[in-house]
């Protein structure tokens, strides 16, 4: 019976761990990159990614201050990649970017 579960269960989702671990990191190729994380964001990934509440997501939501944003019915989820981008567009240069 084990066996006939185990072939049969679906891909599990990232832990939070593994969600925070992979945030940072520059993936070479688009397809590890795709593996690594997934293609839409939920409001509890999103709120993880900025360190914030579920709450102060959805205020950002219906203020439109967070890009790639798509609305399924009453969900919304987010654009992995234009909500990565964004936060990178957001953050200061580091002391070694100011040198060049």
């Amino acid at each position: 019976m084990d066996e006939l579960q185990s072939s049969h269960e679906t891909p599990s989702r990232p832990t939070r761990g593994q969600l925070r671990r992979s945030f940072g990191r520059r993936q070479p190729e688009h397809t590890e990159r795709a593996t690594a994380l997934p293609m839409l964001f939920t409001v509890d990934e999103a709120a993880e990614l900025l360190r914030t509440t579920r709450r102060a997501v959805y205020a950002m939501v219906e203020r439109k201050q967070l890009p790639g944003i798509i609305r399924i019915r009453r969900r919304v989820l987010f654009r992995t990649d234009d909500l990565l981008h964004w936060l990178d567009q957001k953050r200061a240069p580091s002391s070694k970017e100011k040198r060049r």
